[in-house]
């Protein structure tokens, strides 16, 4: 595995706060209700939740923007909200995240994704969503492309985030490539299969397993205990870095870490930083975050892979969408053997 010194890491942290980077993408207010259940209920065979305490972060791509700003860098955020009080509610969080959110535009008729997990003893135990799934208004997108536009001069990189809920639409994303091949400008995209969309001409696409297989068309049907020697792995990573041809490919694996892959280039695997593993919610922004403000910091593909598998490493240690700071983030190079 390649090896990141602290030193390397102090300073590529400390180049860090003077990144600015924009995301686009679609945002959502994550509530977290949490209790224990003792027993179950006499109106139907369903475990009766005794409330404890709730909380409410800033979700999706909202999420990756705190991310960001966690380590130290600059982040914008734009995408659509509804006209509602979770609007506002998601407003406050990431004023408060130092999240810069003037790019979020209200749509008229629209609810403000929101996902509501019930965790009873660390564990979920059922979620509700509130939601418009449907492709936003062409007045709506050129309202945001607008916003984009004006903030991209002065951006480092460009995050898209698409979690399906519409946001994120084909002349949507070939006008940001547009705009980021013109100035230079990084574009990393964590893609949803489900959302058939051309990834071609990316800078990073940073799906998992089962996103990787999808894209590419094939099959998952064998699994090996190391990554570098899974001919299925391989064979849908070289499809689609061969199809979509990014600078960068990186696949997340969960509790087998990554794999970074490149054209013509022997795949790094990097194996999970993770001491302990509570909630995996949100650990796909910490490291699309986390790699995209490593490269921007002058780190290399290698350094960033590193980089960003330390930084999931430590928000899967908590609970519920989190992020990590800086003093984590040296805490947990210096405890690697």
């Amino acid at each position: 595995m390649s090896e990141l010194s602290l030193p390397r890491t102090r300073e590529l942290l400390h180049a860090a706060v003077r990144a600015r980077v924009l995301v686009v993408g679609d945002v959502m207010l994550d509530q977290f209700i949490r209790g224990r259940v003792a027993r179950i209920s006499p109106e139907a065979p369903v475990p009766v939740l005794d409330f404890e305490d709730e909380q409410f972060m800033p979700g999706g791509a909202a999420n990756v923007a705190r991310n960001l700003t966690a380590l130290g860098a600059q982040a914008e955020i734009f995408g659509v909200v509804g006209d509602d009080p979770s609007a506002a509610q998601l407003r406050g969080l990431l004023s408060r995240e130092k999240v810069g959110a003037k790019g979020l535009v209200a749509e008229r008729g629209r609810m403000t994704t929101r996902k509501v997990r019930i965790i009873a003893h660390h564990q979920h135990i059922a979620r509700v969503d509130r939601e418009t799934r449907s492709i936003i208004r062409d007045d709506t997108q050129q309202r945001v492309l607008a916003a984009v536009r004006r903030a991209l001069p002065r951006a480092d990189a460009v995050i898209v985030g698409d979690y399906g809920k519409g946001m994120i639409t084909q002349p949507l994303l070939n006008e940001l490539k547009r705009l980021c091949r013109a100035q230079g400008v990084w574009l990393g995209l964590d893609p949803k299969p489900v959302h058939a969309i051309k990834l071609q001409g990316l800078s990073l696409i940073t799906p998992n397993r089962k996103e990787t297989f999808e894209l590419a068309g094939l099959s998952d049907t064998t699994r090996h205990a190391d990554p570098l020697r899974d001919a299925g792995l391989r064979r849908a990573a070289t499809r689609l870095l061969t199809k979509l041809r990014p600078e960068v490919l990186l696949i997340t694996l969960g509790e087998q870490g990554m794999l970074l892959c490149r054209r013509g280039q022997r795949p790094l695997h990097v194996a999970t930083a993770a001491r302990e593993v509570f909630d995996v919610s949100g650990a796909g922004d910490t490291v699309i975050a986390s790699f995209t403000l490593a490269m921007t910091a002058g780190a290399t593909p290698e350094e960033a892979a590193v980089f960003s598998n330390h930084a999931a490493g430590v928000v899967v240690g908590k609970v519920g969408t989190a992020t990590v700071t800086p003093a984590e983030m040296l805490a947990s190079f210096a405890s690697q053997p």
